[in-house]
Formats: C-alpha cells, sequence, structure tokens
C-alpha cells in the first residue's frame, strides 16, 4: 500500500479529488494506532493525516483548543499539561492492546470517537468536538462548527464526522473543549464482590451526591494485572472521586462510608488511582500480545453482569467492566462467538457489541460494527453517499 501525507489542506484535497475522478479508493488514516480494526478495507493508496501537525489555536482562558489532525495526542495532552487542562472523555492508547506502534493524533481519537472511563459522565469524543474542517469525497474542502462553545452552526454534521471512521470525510483540523485537569483524585475499593454485587454497588454509588467519575469492576482473572498485582485481595470493585483537595476529602470519606455495607473498602492515594485508571482505560488486562478476540460492548449497566453469565454457559469468555457496568470489556478464548454474543445483546434489552481484535480470517468472516437496523442502515447508506459519492473513503470499513 502506498502512503500519501499531504503537508496542506489544499494538497489533501488535490488527492481527493484526483482518486474520485478515476474511482480509486483510499485507505484513511492517522497514526495506524488500531491498524486492523474494522472491516478490511480493499485500497491500493492510503491518506494519511500526519503531515498536518501543530496546535493551531490555543488559549487556555477559553478552554479551547484547535489542533491539525495529525498533531500528536502526545502533543496535545502535554500542552494540556502545561496549563491544567485535559480532555475530559479520557482517550484510550489503543497500541498494547492492538499490537501496533505509531503515535496516535488527535484527529484519529476524534474520527473514532474514542473514550475511556470519564465518558459516563463526561460524555462522549464527539461531545468535546465543537468545530472540524475535512475534505469530502469530492475533494471540497468543508468547515463545521467553531471555536465559540454557543455557536452551534454545523454542530449536527461536527458529530456525523465523530466516530465515522474515516467513511465519510478526511479530517484536517479539529477544534475541542479542554476543561480543567482535576488537582487530585482517590480511588475507593470495594474488595470480594461478585459481578451482580459489584454491578449494585456502583449503582448504589452513582446515586450518591459525591459526584463518582469513575466506576469499575474488576472480576479476580484481571486483577492481578493492575497496580503490577498490588490491589487488595479479591474483586474489586473501584470508585473514583476528582477535584479540588478540599473537595475531594469529604466525598470520599461519604462514599467509603456508604460502600462499606457491601464489603471491605479502602483507599487508593493518587499516585495508585492514576495507575490504576490508565490500565482500565487501555484495556491492560487484554494487552496480552496474542490476538485472541476481544469485544467491546456497551449495553445498559445493569445488563452488563447477566450478559456475561449467560455467554458463560456456552463460551468461553473473560470479562470486566467499566462504566457503571455498561462497557464490557470481553476476550474470547477461541472463536469470536459474533452470533451468540450479539443475539444475547439483543434478547438483555439491546447494545452495541464491536470486535476490537481477532485473527485475519476471524476478521474475515465476522461483520467488526454491530448491525445496524434496516432504517438506521438506509440512512447511513444515504449519508455516505452524500458525502462520498465516489465511495473512495475507507470502502467496506463500516461494512
Amino acid at each position: 500500500m502506498i502512503d500519501l501525507v499531504p503537508a496542506s489542506e489544499e494538497e489533501a484535497a488535490a488527492i481527493v479529488r484526483a482518486h474520485a475522478q478515476e474511482g480509486r479508493a483510499l485507505a484513511i488514516s492517522g497514526g495506524d494506532t488500531r491498524s486492523g480494526f474494522g472491516n478490511a478495507v480493499d485500497a491500493e493508496d492510503r491518506l494519511r493525516s500526519t503531515g498536518l501537525s501543530g496546535i493551531v489555536a490555543y488559549n487556555p482562558g477559553e478552554m479551547v483548543m484547535t489542533a491539525k489532525a495529525g498533531t500528536s495526542l502526545a502533543d496535545v495532552e502535554a500542552a494540556l499539561a502545561e496549563n491544567g487542562q485535559m480532555l475530559a472523555f479520557e482517550p484510550m492508547d489503543h497500541r498494547a492492546l492492538m499490537g501496533t506502534s505509531g503515535e496516535p493524533t488527535i484527529g484519529g481519537v476524534f474520527a473514532a470517537n474514542v473514550s475511556g472511563p470519564r465518558r459516563f459522565v463526561a460524555g462522549a469524543a464527539r461531545d468535546s468536538l465543537l468545530g472540524i474542517r475535512f475534505v469530502n469525497g469530492k475533494g471540497e474542502i468543508i468547515k463545521a462548527g467553531g471555536r465559540v462553545m454557543k455557536n452551534v452552526t454545523g454542530l449536527d454534521l461536527v458529530k456525523l464526522l465523530a466516530g465515522s471512521h474515516g467513511t465519510l470525510g478526511f479530517l484536517t483540523e479539529v477544534t475541542f473543549r479542554v476543561p480543567p485537569r482535576p488537582k487530585t483524585e482517590e480511588t475507593i475499593v470495594i474488595s470480594g464482590l461478585n459481578d451482580a454485587e459489584a454491578a449494585n454497588a456502583m449503582a448504589a454509588a452513582m446515586a450518591l451526591p459525591v459526584e463518582v467519575s469513575g466506576a469499575a469492576h474488576l472480576p479476580l482473572t484481571v486483577t492481578w494485572k493492575f497496580l503490577d498485582g498490588k490491589l487488595p485481595e479479591g474483586e474489586a470493585t473501584v470508585l473514583r472521586i476528582e477535584g479540588l483537595p478540599g473537595s475531594v476529602e469529604p466525598r470520599v470519606a461519604k462514599l467509603l462510608s456508604a460502600m462499606t455495607s457491601f464489603g471491605d473498602a479502602r483507599r487508593l492515594d493518587q499516585a495508585a488511582s492514576r495507575q490504576l485508571w490508565q490500565g482500565i482505560r487501555d484495556v491492560a488486562p487484554y494487552a496480552d500480545g496474542t490476538q485472541r478476540p476481544v469485544w467491546r460492548v456497551s449495553v445498559a449497566p445493569s445488563i452488563g453482569h447477566q450478559l456475561v453469565a449467560a455467554l458463560r454457559l456456552e463460551a468461553g469468555v473473560d470479562a470486566f467492566y467499566d462504566w457503571q457496568g455498561g462497557r464490557v470489556w470481553m476476550r474470547m478464548e477461541a472463536d469470536p462467538e459474533a452470533d451468540l454474543l450479539r443475539r444475547f445483546v439483543k434478547a438483555l434489552g439491546g447494545g452495541h457489541a464491536t470486535l476490537l481484535r481477532a485473527t485475519a480470517n476471524a476478521r474475515a468472516a465476522v461483520p467488526a460494527f454491530h448491525p445496524e437496523e434496516e432504517g438506521v442502515a438506509l440512512l447511513s447508506r444515504r449519508v455516505k453517499e452524500s458525502f462520498d459519492p465516489a465511495g473512495i473513503f475507507n470502502p467496506g470499513k463500516m461494512g
């Protein structure tokens, strides 16, 4: 595959126009750290955003940053850290799980709507996105949204491109919110709860006025892979509280008092808490150097443990839970078991099961993205035809 790395938006547009005129497909890529994810793309050329790099505008007082799409995520986060700010949605680093290299880009983060543990209270990546510039499938340069938070012009278009995985347009620039980074954080660990008990404990914690910003459950099969094996003995149900030191202390005390009715509860200091949540964010237990199938499943928080229990009766599966139980990370021991998994998801009220990692043969046989309902699929096709009439952007990537 030939890499095409434009140094300007205009050069990118020219490349797209030429390919559209000739009907030649383009694989769309940033740092390529999610290589292999999604359905196979049949293209001889790959259009990469890494030549479009740099922070365009950043005034910390406005809490908004504009950056070219190929800017490395590390550069963005370093600039934010210097000013006590952050990406609220806590984007995952896929490299260890997927066995890839390279550098994640800020454009790739938004194109894939990459969102981590804080997503269930802070929103997804797309919820922080204010404006974009991109090249559509005709080679036209499009601008939507803007730097002012109250400006909703083009907002739907902004949200539409986020999570489209390069199938609708080639992102060249993104503008996004950057709220203050919490001054401190602590995590409470409740030990010894089974999956159902943990779901109840997390629901009780979320009902308290203490602003929990992370809620996950780690069964015995994975606890030893966090904090270098130094979590308290037994299953670990973990709850994070962030903010100003004077605010965190009384909230932690209140949460700790409430959680002791569920089991033995202890506190983790800031350093241990940050290390733990980075491991949860990056799915550390399944970053094992294998190609055993890994699923990212989204269901109602009360349903996650029921789904896993049902699957374990018919397949070999390991799992842990984030987002108060609503995001389930699963590693299958053998086959992906896609039909079985998606049938159970539907039977338990609906959701999405996305195949992140698998062997090449399994990928060829299993649609990576959850099948859309007929009406939604029809709308998706119409949107794709509007943005990319020649069908040259990542054809087949999303089905």
